[in-house]
């Protein structure tokens, strides 16, 4: 039992030390990441759009 206590206090000793980053900064890199997923998503999908095309217009004629 005096392991599991030993475990715990160690550990939010160490969550203690953490930078945590402020609320600004979270809501700013959470939109970046949907910012960019978003990007790649419309990206890949002109490069599957573009292919497809190339592919049955040239390919399977």
């Amino acid at each position: 039992m005096n392991a599991i206590i030993r475990f715990f206090t160690e550990a939010k000793g160490e969550l203690m030390k953490v930078n945590w980053p402020t609320r600004g900064q979270l809501v700013r890199y959470t939109v970046l990441v949907v910012v960019i997923s978003f990007a790649v998503a419309v990206f890949l999908g002109a490069l599957d759009t573009l292919f497809s095309y190339l592919v049955e217009n040239f390919l399977l004629t």
